[in-house]
């Protein structure tokens, strides 16, 4: 889909809602004992963050050049990498604390909860950027976008 100049902010956008609900059949997991209501929320949780992951990455090559296309993989990857061991550190961190609180329960929960509203609010804060990429381009005085060629 990207391939063919879909909006790959669009695209992180799907990522976040697929990943958002996610989080409810993994809560609701525990209490049920269902593997299988588990087993579905993690998947979900995966292609959100797939879809979110490709859809960042593709955002990030298309707003550069072509000679800085490689700075521009490595600052995404470095974020990524960076972002991720933060996450499993706070998040082990968070869960200990809540069990720690509450004598030994709710600290996945506590966290998952908190995860399912920081994706939230990273919807929130996306959604400025869908609404200017959907926006159409300006238009110069020759009819073109621009910086456009008229070929």
């Amino acid at each position: 889909m990207l391939g063919r100049g879909a909006d790959a902010l669009r695209m992180a956008g799907w990522g976040l809602l697929t990943g958002l609900p996610a989080f409810a059949p993994v809560l609701l997991a525990g209490p049920l004992q269902s593997a299988l209501l588990f087993s579905l929320g993690v998947f979900l949780i995966g292609l959100g963050g797939g879809l979110f992951g490709h859809g960042t990455l593709t955002a990030t090559m298309r707003s550069v050049s072509d000679d800085r296309a490689g700075l521009a993989l490595g600052a995404w990857g470095a974020v990524q990498a960076s972002a991720g061991g933060l996450a499993l550190a706070l998040g082990g961190v968070l869960r200990d604390g809540f069990n720690w609180l509450t004598q030994g329960s709710g600290g996945y929960s506590a966290v998952y909860v908190l995860e399912a509203a920081l994706l939230a609010l990273s919807l929130r804060l996306l959604w400025p950027l869908l609404r200017a990429s959907a926006a159409p381009a300006p238009i110069g005085h020759n009819g073109q976008a621009p910086g456009s060629s008229p070929l």
